[in-house]
């Protein structure tokens, strides 16, 4: 019998694998990033007929050491989008700061905002300065995007609020407005358990969606958004992916860039081939080596796994991101906004008549 946190969110709403998709791997607990420790909190708005958006918050450590930095490493696959804080964590190999991601016009605010929040609950920085990792994809379909409605308390609420327990998924933090192959996207998430001759790790991901048009949208092989015409809002080739890899695998930091590297084979599963104008930015991080990262100054070592054993991590990371885009059109729900767009919910019968219909149920 599957975990209930592998087959619905907390409050209900049906996951992949609640369904009876047989995804590949094994997830951790909760299937999600937070069990890692990784703590998650979001800042929904959901107001009027034209505000859809929102922030999520993820403090890699958790609260308790959010001022401990982690060992890092980014790869842009496709760079229409952006995300602040890589250049010096491509110079460092360090992720210094909690990450937010937001809508596209709300990207400073959350930069900012989270040096705010940093400063004022009194958690000190490597530095004596912070450059902090703030990524954005754009909702301007449903969310009035030219409003400004993100505030600092929003994302200081997302900050405040995270958590490492299960989370909710879809519709929520900054994936409220978000659109995935032209069904309802947003958040989504996943984990796996690897095992290496060195020992055994987890492997989460957790995803904005906001690409893909309808006929690319694959799902255990199958190219079911071809099946499922009609009602489409996009149907251009626009819009991006946020991922964030975290692992308790103890890596360096070139090796986590190679993680970052492996997140877009986990898009192609779902049909994606990365667009002119699509944002794919990825980001991969390490819990381990705490001790290492705690001191800033004297001569520090860290443990780190040979490049031989890397193989079944990078296949966590596939196989965690696939999962982790799928779920976040699964446990979602039609959404009208902005002038009345309305952009539908993947449907949850007619996927599994068509994967039944194709032998993979």
């Amino acid at each position: 019998m599957l975990p209930l946190a592998w087959k619905a969110t907390p409050s209900g709403k049906i996951r992949a694998r609640g369904l009876g998709l047989p995804l590949p791997g094994c997830p951790g607990p909760g299937n999600c990033i937070t069990d890692l420790g990784v703590e998650v909190g979001y800042s929904t708005l959901n107001l009027g007929d034209s505000v859809r958006t929102g922030v999520t918050a993820i403090l890699p450590r958790g609260r308790a050491l959010a001022e401990v930095p982690c060992a890092a490493g980014s790869f842009s696959f496709n760079g229409s989008g952006e995300m602040t804080g890589l250049l010096w964590i491509e110079e460092s190999g360090e992720l210094q700061t909690p990450i937010t991601i937001t809508n596209t016009h709300s990207l400073g605010t959350a930069r900012d905002a989270t040096i705010e929040w940093m400063v004022k609950r009194g958690i000190g920085m490597a530095e004596a300065w912070g450059l902090p990792v703030a990524a954005e994809t754009y909702d301007g379909e449903l969310n009035d995007i030219n409003g400004f409605h993100v505030k600092s308390e929003h994302v200081m609420a997302a900050l405040d609020s995270a958590h490492a327990a299960p989370i909710e998924l879809g519709s929520v933090g900054g994936g409220t407005g978000m659109i995935c192959y032209d069904f309802k996207g947003g958040s989504g998430s996943a984990s796996r358990k690897v095992q290496t001759p060195s020992g055994d790790f987890l492997v989460g991901c957790f995803v904005q969606s906001n690409f893909g048009i309808r006929p690319e949208l694959t799902i255990l092989g199958v190219p079911v958004g071809r099946a499922m015409p009609g009602g489409e809002v996009r149907s251009k080739p626009a819009g991006s992916i946020i991922a964030i890899v975290a692992t308790d695998a103890p890596l360096l930091p070139h090796q986590l860039k190679r993680l970052s590297r492996r997140v877009p084979m986990g898009l192609a599963r779902t049909g994606a081939i990365g667009h002119n104008s699509s944002g794919d930015i990825f980001l991969s991080f390490s819990t381990a080596n705490e001790s290492t990262f705690s001191s800033h100054a004297g001569m520090r070592s860290m443990e780190f796994l040979p490049n031989t054993e890397l193989d079944d991590l990078f296949e966590a990371v596939v196989e965690s991101t696939e999962e982790a885009v799928i779920d976040s059109m699964v446990a979602n729900e039609a959404m009208t906004g902005l002038g009345g767009c309305k952009v539908q919910a993947l449907p949850h019968a007619r996927l599994l008549e068509l994967l039944s219909r194709a032998g993979r149920l």
